[in-house]
């Protein structure tokens, strides 16, 4: 399966400018905007009117990267959740079921976790006795049963 490439004009303008302020050029060109700003405060006599004009750009340029930000923020995680996922589907043993971990509210998400933060403290404490860590270690289930599948 091939994904393609997104039609959205959206898509591709927020993505360009992601990467495109991301990089040296762009924090340099801020850079210079700012030491311009400096230099001219004495021309200006450090007016009002000269605070406003950073004040207002920086302002706008926060204002509208926040939303280019989010925009590109949430297609990567969405992306990665996407390819966790699969990893999860493909591999033989895997519960199927934390697929959509993301959807679930936040105290089922913890109950989740702790079960997880338990197989991880059984674990190491199994290596400090010599015991192998390859196997698929079993989830705790609810009534706090659980433990390593036998190898």
């Amino acid at each position: 399966m091939r994904p393609s490439r997104s039609a959205s004009r959206f898509t591709r303008f927020a993505s360009g400018v992601s990467r495109r302020t991301g990089s040296p050029a762009a924090f340099l060109i801020a850079v210079v905007v700012v030491l311009v700003w400096l230099v001219t405060g004495p021309l200006f006599q450090y007016s009002d009117t000269w605070q406003l004009v950073i004040n207002t750009g920086t302002t706008i340029v926060t204002f509208l990267m926040v939303f280019l930000i989010q925009n590109a923020q949430y297609r990567d995680s969405e992306a990665l959740h996407v390819k966790l996922d699969e990893l999860i589907r493909a591999l033989d043993g895997a519960h199927n079921a934390l697929l959509d971990l993301e959807e679930l509210d936040e105290i089922q998400l913890t109950k989740i976790r702790h079960d997880y933060q338990l197989l991880a403290r059984r674990a190491r404490d199994e290596l400090k006795h010599g015991v192998e860590d390859t196997g698929v270690g079993e989830v705790a289930r609810r009534e706090g049963q659980g433990g390593r599948k036998p190898h």
